[in-house]
């Protein structure tokens, strides 16, 4: 399940700045199949390709809002420098695990079935069927600043990408640290 989570929040990255929500998203959809697929696409190594998703979801994404809301209470004990580090490995830990999964979506059938706005908060609802004919509720959380609007949460099928980090997150620091965390990161992302 988180793995279908993930690949569809990144299926779900773009820039629209004057764009609304579900506009938004469905540009970012856009943008990724079109990365993945298509000659131009097919010319360039898994690397290049990996790497032109990643700059579409730094546009989108608030990766510092996503890491805060993630850590919770933690986030307001960690120092700067730890914060900052924390931001640059999750974000990290996103594109890694799961770039390689967008090319499993590339071609399904996303629907989008409704759009929520209050105020400069913004939730759209979509559906992706999969190859193997199952339906996946899809409701990105979004929020507007700076003229654009920002995904800091996606719920499949109900469930929280944010919720679910941060429970694992929480669970790592309860039994040992933040630095523990870190390091754990670390690992993951490579560096």
């Amino acid at each position: 399940m988180l793995k279908i989570m993930m690949a569809v929040l990144l299926a779900a990255v773009g820039t629209a700045t004057a764009a609304g929500p579900t506009e938004t998203v469905q540009t970012a959809v856009q943008q990724v199949v079109s990365s993945q697929g298509g000659p131009a696409a097919k010319a360039l190594s898994t690397a290049e390709r990996r790497a032109d998703v990643r700059r579409i979801i730094d546009t989108l994404f608030d990766f510092t809002d996503m890491s805060e809301r993630s850590l919770g209470s933690a986030w307001t004990k960690a120092s700067p420098a730890q914060q900052q580090e924390f931001v640059r490995l999750f974000s990290t830990l996103i594109a890694n695990a799961y770039l390689g999964r967008i090319e499993q979506f590339a071609g399904e059938p996303f629907t989008y079935v409704g759009e929520k706005i209050d105020g400069d908060e913004a939730s759209v609802q979509s559906r992706i069927v999969t190859s193997k004919g199952s339906e996946v509720g899809l409701d990105y959380r979004m929020y507007r600043a700076a003229g654009r609007w920002a995904v800091y949460d996606i719920y499949v099928d109900g469930i929280s990408l944010v919720g679910s980090y941060k429970a694992q997150f929480n669970r790592i620091i309860q039994r040992s640290s933040f630095a523990d965390l870190l390091k754990q990161l670390r690992l993951k992302a490579g560096s």
